[in-house]
């Protein structure tokens, strides 16, 4: 009696109400999921990826690089009677530097870099700073010691600083009658230099310091004589002096 009693309660004991819940009302795992549906990660990843992909435009030639593709080649070949074009006198670097060395020797180091923050404002590129390859006790420079600082353009920078250099820099110097002619060499390179900083507009002037000068080199290949290298900077532009600018 006693084992059917027991068999009997077994069978009548109600189940669990959370288990009742999950199996009769038919919201099972499936169904969150569906709720809670997003895109997989890798699809969206893939989808900005090809945003990022789509092609730019690319950055327009410089220029002064346009203008001595178009005008100052054609011109030279007519003038010296070059058959080819790339036997054309050309620019092939432009070298910024300043010596700083005074101030090094008088201890102030601080004003290097700022003509090195000054610098890199004008030309677009950090500078790199030179230094002494010999002590000079004259002057009282050590080996090895940083006496000035030194940029090299070449390419896109170097014609876009050759536009804002003839277009902005030299129409501010004061009292100016031209560049000297006297400062090219016999492969047709020019040196000339500016007395203060303050003539590129890429520079505060209300903010400087002090002034300091610098020296600018045109480094002109294939030119081989001083006449084709100042006739291809007349052709870029180049105001150079003339005996009635002198007076």
């Amino acid at each position: 009696m006693a084992d059917q009693e027991n068999k009997e309660k077994k069978e009548k004991k109600p189940k669990p109400e959370g288990q009742a819940q999950h199996k009769g009302d038919g919201k099972g795992k499936g169904e969150g999921k569906a709720k809670g549906a997003r895109k997989p990660k890798g699809e969206a990843a893939g989808a900005e990826a090809a945003a990022d992909d789509t092609p730019s435009r690319p950055a327009p030639p410089a220029r002064m690089a346009i203008k001595y593709r178009e005008q100052v080649v054609p011109a030279l070949q007519q003038k010296f009677g070059y058959k080819n074009a790339l036997a054309v006198p050309r620019l092939e670097k432009i070298v910024i530097s300043m010596g700083l060395g005074k101030f090094v020797t008088a201890g102030d180091k601080g004003k290097m870099e700022i003509a090195e923050k000054e610098l890199a404002q004008i030309a677009g590129q950090k500078p790199v700073r030179c230094k002494a390859k010999k002590a000079v006790s004259n002057f009282k420079v050590r080996e090895g010691q940083e006496t000035g600082l030194k940029v090299t353009l070449r390419g896109t920078r170097m014609y876009e600083f050759l536009d804002r250099l003839i277009a902005l820099a030299i129409p501010r110097v004061k009292d100016f009658r031209g560049l000297p002619k006297d400062g090219f060499d016999n492969n047709g390179n020019y040196n000339f230099g500016f007395t203060e900083q303050t003539v590129f507009p890429e520079v505060d002037a209300a903010a400087v310091t002090f002034q300091q000068g610098m020296n600018i080199t045109m480094v002109i290949n294939n030119a081989g004589s001083p006449d084709k290298g100042r006739a291809l900077l007349q052709e870029f532009g180049f105001p150079f002096e003339t005996p009635e600018s002198k007076k």
